[in-house]
């Protein structure tokens, strides 16, 4: 199987950089494993709403152009699926047994998704109805992806 993070922002923390970079290490022993961290589009702090659109269908056209027509894509969405550990393991067995070997996850940056990366995307994902930053996002997605595999696996770790 092959897992493809797509996210807007680049990473500056230290300890969020080193935790990512672990958890990839971690998954590289069970599936290909791809990080793709494309840069957010620079807006001023206020902005009109027709600002704020224009802002995310510049990110969204830069995301899109990094997946592949025959990925499934789950995009992280504040008002998405909420799903268990045991839930996110079950979607991705199913999705390799009966799916696609290519699963892309998404998260958009600091001003959210496109609607044409929202309508591209099989299926939302949120972790939650809290904001979080979308640099820890990609933290906690990551180890929850390397969970899911251990659960699929029926290895230790999940508790």
């Amino acid at each position: 199987m092959f897992i493809q993070l797509v996210c807007v922002g680049k990473l500056k923390e230290k300890y969020l950089v080193q935790g990512i970079a672990e958890y990839s290490k971690r998954l590289a022993s069970y599936v290909k494993f791809q990080i793709t961290e494309l840069p957010d589009e620079q807006a001023p702090e206020k902005m009109s709403d027709a600002e704020l659109e224009q802002v995310k269908e510049r990110e969204g056209e830069r995301i899109l152009s990094h997946i592949k027509p025959d990925a499934h894509v789950v995009a992280l969405a504040i008002d998405g699926q909420l799903w268990s550990s045991e839930e996110l393991a079950a979607q991705l067995d199913r999705l390799a047994t009966y799916g696609t070997s290519h699963v892309v996850f998404v998260i958009g940056g600091s001003n959210g998704l496109s609607e044409g990366v929202l309508r591209r995307a099989q299926t939302k994902l949120s972790f939650g109805r809290m904001t979080l930053p979308h640099q820890l996002m990609r933290l906690v997605l990551t180890e929850q992806m390397y969970r899911a595999v251990k659960i699929n696996r029926g290895e230790p770790y999940h508790k």
